[in-house]
């Protein structure tokens, strides 16, 4: 059974960091491996010609075993708008086809769809969860299917939603997509490291992760699996490490048309980064030790006397079926008084954030009952003011 880990991390003592979703704080372990990163810089030439690919390769090895995929797979993009961008241009869409988004969806999953959509001239059908607080995930999933129809290209979604952590049955969509011929593009960013994820189960044409989230990796480095039928498809950039032979810089000057085989082509420029790819890769050994799975367990015992009293409190909290454990938003049906509440919490320095119209709180590992029970009295305090 996963316990608390708040020792493997530097929080501040009094500090209630209840906002993974926002940004995961760095363990001392991804924190020394940048900073020997950073002394190996020092003396460039501690720094060997394997050192491009052999950090790299242990990322894409560890994030394939995280998510049941080949490392031949995965590729290292620096956001998830390059992920995004790198499968968006390698997939078809007709004139006058539709391509499938979620209400209030992350901007960097809805800006690459619309900039495609007018290249194309396709359409963007954003699909919202329609009227009504009871069973919003259930309603949500059935008005997704519902909208794929033959004229749909892409289905472009998370796997939860970042404002609440509503839940999509991606394997279900997965099948309606297939049934008519759609990609599915899936933003992991809010998921993936915190609720498990089989590529062979969902089968995407891609899966896009930032890895500064629930991978616990520095900002600026991410990781993206495309499915192999992808492998053959155009890059964003035409960078000299992708190309087959790269291993041997003496040889550099003989250009070589051939790319690296499976998904290397898509790697970002300047991927080895010395600092930043041992933090990743040190980042995804503790989510694997950790596993999915138990962090969920971990999280729905921790913040049930939460989940209960926010409910007591006029707070609207969707089931568990219907959302992860690890995010999940609060709402009120007669609104949130922002500011009462930012007041109350930075009173009791509690960090959550508010997105949308929802209250969202994402817990891990480094917290415990102390942090729960402070931003229950944080939301006791705020709801003084309904009443």
């Amino acid at each position: 059974m996963l316990t608390c880990k708040k020792e493997l991390f530097s929080l501040p003592p009094n500090l209630h960091y209840l906002n993974c979703a926002y940004m995961a704080p760095m363990a001392r372990s991804v924190e020394q491996a940048g900073i020997e990163g950073l002394r190996a810089k020092r003396d460039p030439t501690s720094i060997e010609p394997t050192a491009f690919f052999d950090d790299s390769h242990r990322v894409r090895s560890l994030f394939a075993e995280l998510i049941h995929a080949d490392a031949s797979d995965i590729a290292l993009i620096p956001s998830a708008s390059y992920g995004l961008a790198s499968i968006a241009r390698n997939l078809k869409v007709e004139r006058g086809g539709r391509i499938i988004v979620l209400e209030d969806q992350f901007p960097s999953n809805v800006y690459v769809w619309q900039r495609l959509a007018r290249d194309a001239g396709a359409n963007v059908v954003t699909i919202g969860p329609g009227p009504g607080a009871n069973g919003r995930a259930a309603r949500w999933n059935d008005r997704i299917l519902e909208a794929i129809d033959d004229s749909t290209d892409v289905v472009a979604l998370p796997h939860v939603h970042w404002t609440d952590g509503t839940r999509f049955d991606l394997v279900a969509i997965s099948d309606r997509a297939r049934d008519v011929d759609a990609a599915l593009v899936i933003d992991g960013t809010q998921s993936v490291g915190a609720l498990a994820f089989n590529v062979r189960q969902v089968r995407p044409d891609a899966l896009i992760c930032a890895g500064y989230k629930w991978l616990h990796g520095p900002y600026a480095l991410g990781v993206a699996y495309l499915d192999e039928r992808h492998h053959g498809g155009s890059p964003l950039e035409e960078n000299w490490i992708g190309r087959l032979g790269s291993e041997q810089f003496s040889r550099l000057v003989n250009y070589e048309d051939r790319y690296q085989p499976g998904a290397v082509r898509f790697d970002v420029g300047e991927r080895s980064n010395f600092i930043l790819v041992p933090m990743l890769a040190a980042a995804l050994e503790l989510v694997l030790e950790w596993g999915p799975n138990d962090l969920q367990t971990y999280c729905e015992h921790l913040c049930r006397p939460l989940v209960e009293r926010a409910r007591e409190l006029g707070y609207e909290i969707e089931p568990p079926q219907g959302r992860g454990h690890h995010l999940f938003g609060l709402r009120r049906a007669d609104g949130i008084d922002q500011e009462r509440l930012r007041q109350e919490l930075a009173r009791k320095n509690v960090s959550v954030s508010v997105r949308g119209t929802a209250v969202r709180v994402a817990p891990h590992v480094y917290n415990d009952d102390r942090d729960v029970d402070a931003l229950i009295d944080a939301l006791e305090a705020a709801s003084r003011a309904y009443t």
